[in-house]
């Protein structure tokens, strides 16, 4: 992730009028805005943002903005980081809701985001979890909450980049599978389709194979709790061969661009 990005983004500017008091502690509420104005205050760094896509992360409880007596949805300063966080979080590190939720339970929105040693000391290991797929989506699913077009899905399914399971002849895909989909659209916008993303499958399977003859003996062990460490020691490798491809690729991206 790149911590510019973070460090550059200043808090949303609240319109006036005034704080309000609170009724039962006397204490000033929150200046709030209209989703419609966190849309439009958002946009600039997040370009697809919505207001449909808000109130999906609401659905999913991962927002709970107040609301007035006629039901119009009120975002305080709070809730925009909050939700400023979940996207950064979805963008940058292709995080399930699932581990979002987990993250912003764990304090996540709260720490500061803006700095390289914040990058290094922060836990990754649940960026990258490997024990449990999470639900299951069928195509329909996946197209509607990523957007994506069916036929690159099928397209992603016949070069092997997703697998998905078949049940009772229907597939599924769970939620990392769901995320790759959401990232190759993105891709999809420039031309690039599912043949091109071959050397990504290729280079991902070089180095789950690595990670395993390195880790394959305690996976292998029938203590649990050795073979439990060598999961979570999986994971942090994981998440920090991820974090070193991403350095690599921006040293090679920044003698491109000069």
């Amino acid at each position: 992730m790149s911590p510019t990005t973070d460090t550059q983004s200043p808090d949303v500017q609240l319109p006036e009028p005034a704080s309000q008091p609170d009724a039962e502690g006397g204490r000033p509420r929150q200046k709030a805005v209209t989703i419609g104005m966190v849309c439009k205050a958002l946009h600039q760094e997040f370009p697809d943002i919505s207001i449909s896509k808000i109130r999906y992360l609401e659905d999913q409880k991962l927002l709970s903005p107040r609301r007035t007596q006629g039901g119009y949805r009120l975002y305080t300063q709070s809730d925009i980081q909050r939700l400023r966080t979940i996207l950064r979080l979805q963008r940058d590190e292709f995080l399930p809701l699932r581990v979002i939720r987990q993250e912003l339970a764990g304090g996540r929105s709260e720490r500061p985001l803006d700095t390289p040693s914040d990058t290094r000391t922060l836990r990754r290991a649940a960026s990258v979890t490997v024990r449990d797929p999470g639900s299951l989506y069928s195509l329909e699913d996946v197209v509607e909450e990523t957007g994506a077009d069916p036929k690159l899905v099928r397209e992603l399914v016949e070069f092997g980049v997703i697998k998905g399971e078949t049940r009772a002849g229907v597939r599924y895909f769970d939620e990392t599978e769901r995320e790759i989909i959401r990232a190759v659209s993105e891709l999809a916008r420039y031309g690039v389709g599912g043949r091109n993303l071959r050397v990504f499958r290729t280079s991902a399977d070089r180095e789950a194979q690595l990670l395993q003859s390195i880790l394959a003996p305690a996976l292998r062990s029938r203590n649990p709790e050795r073979r439990k460490e060598a999961i979570e020691a999986l994971e942090n490798l994981a998440s920090v061969t991820t974090h070193l491809k991403h350095l690599l690729l921006i040293r090679d991206l920044r003698k491109i661009a000069t």
